[in-house]
């Protein structure tokens, strides 16, 4: 009897500290994004914030089809830059004609301007998964670049489409020409379209595109159309990628061709398979690296794009879950009390890792600036390209360190090893 009772108010109680735990969360995130800009408030630190915010709504949108849906699409930035140009002409438009339209409604309309292309064409493009669609997804996405700079009527050619943001109707006093201000409006609907997607996953929508992920097949048996299902998730990551084009737009007072190419359909992408697919908040992490990386790498280097290619082989190849998954992996161990058994192992490889990048990094810069003789600075430390010295520090530090690297690596797998069975045997591990 009495072990009845405490089972049962364990799960009572279990619920509510998880439904603690799980408004506890959202409410730290909403505080951090009122908090840092009174922490940090540069002006550059304002604008690499609300590039962040724009980057997460994306990566999280273009989660929707991949991590949610299975859906690979190299053409996923069409959405994004039709939001920025649908924002741009509906900020001329209120400006024009006087409506009562202030700038915070604007990202809804980019969201739509994402929205209706994704009904337009979603419908064919979600007759098949795979390889089909990706390559579907890359041809639409090239030709619409491509006619961008066409339709000069809709896209403005090269110059693309300018706005002033400051023109629209006030709201509450503000004009949203201060950086602070536009970064408050990034914020708000980074939160307000987290929270929908987030929901949308906790669905039974939500569990079905899981299962055409995974088993299309058994899907159709229990009576529902993997098309229809595709297809649905496809016109919702439209939506919330249009709102981020719309952001986009508002931050800048601009929407041109860059919208809509390659390059920002493969930021995305490494942004949401760097952090992790299979956890909600992996694209986060992966957006906010990413952007961090490439406004930090840009004013460094001129291969910082190559370096996003090695990142995402190294992901690719060595975990595939991502940066989540990674964090992931250490939560059975920190429940059964063994993670502090594997740290020291950490600790221990971190030198020789930590020097195997060196010698990669002076590798790459040494190979790209050999020819012009550019000097290289690596951590506070002058290298000259066309020296041997610097040849040879790159070669010892790559051969040295990944030899040492791969040792320590095997004493993280060993004490690994013990602690997951530990934790298993403890029954925190499957």
């Amino acid at each position: 009897m009495t072990t009845a009772m405490t089972s049962t108010s364990k799960a009572v109680a279990d619920p509510a500290g998880g439904s603690l735990r799980f408004y506890g969360v959202w409410a730290l995130g909403i505080i951090v994004l009122i908090v840092l800009p009174m922490l940090f408030s540069s002006g550059g630190s304002l604008t690499s914030f609300s590039l962040i915010g724009i980057a997460i709504v994306f990566a999280l949108s273009y989660n929707i089809l991949l991590g949610q849906t299975g859906l690979l699409s190299f053409g996923h930035a069409v959405h994004y830059g039709l939001g920025g140009f649908a924002a741009c002409h509906m900020m001329n438009a209120v400006v024009s004609h006087g409506w009562p339209i202030p700038l915070p409604f604007i990202p809804l309309f980019g969201g739509l301007g994402g929205l209706v292309f994704a009904v337009i064409i979603g419908w064919v493009m979600t007759k098949r998964a795979g390889t089909v669609f990706a390559m579907i997804s890359l041809g639409i996405g090239e030709l619409v670049a491509s006619s961008s700079l066409i339709l000069r009527s809709v896209f403005g050619g090269e110059a693309g489409i300018t706005t002033d943001r400051t023109a629209l109707p006030k709201l509450l006093g503000w004009s949203f020409g201060p950086q602070l201000q536009v970064y408050y409006l990034i914020a708000f609907w980074l939160v307000l379209s987290a929270i929908a997607m987030y929901a949308l996953t906790r669905t039974p929508l939500g569990r079905i595109c899981n299962a055409v992920r995974d088993n299309p097949e058994r899907v159709q048996f229990i009576g529902y159309d993997p098309h229809v299902v595709r297809y649905i998730a496809f016109c919702f990551a439209g939506f919330f990628a249009g709102v981020a084009g719309g952001l986009a737009a508002i931050n800048f007072e601009i929407a041109n061709s860059a919208y809509l190419g390659a390059i920002q359909s493969g930021l995305v992408l490494f942004s949401t398979f760097i952090g992790g697919t299979a956890y909600f908040f992996g694209p986060i992490l992966g957006a906010i690296l990413v952007t961090y990386l490439q406004l930090g790498l840009t004013s460094l280097t001129t291969v910082w794009q190559l370096y996003f290619g090695i990142i995402f082989i190294g992901i690719v190849m060595y975990s595939p879950g991502g940066i989540a998954g990674l964090l992931m992996m250490h939560r059975p161990l920190i429940r059964a009390g063994t993670l502090w058994t594997v740290i020291p192992s950490y600790l221990v490889a971190i030198v020789p890792t930590v020097a195997l990048a060196c010698g990669v990094i002076l590798t790459i810069e040494t190979v790209a600036r050999f020819s012009g003789g550019d000097p290289i600075n690596l951590f506070g430390v002058a290298f000259n390209a066309t020296s041997p010295v610097t040849w040879l520090t790159a070669a010892v530090l790559v051969a040295g360190g990944f030899y040492v690297a791969r040792l320590t690596w095997r004493r993280i797998a060993d004490a690994w090893d013990r602690a997951a069975t530990v934790a298993r045997d403890r029954g925190y591990l499957a």
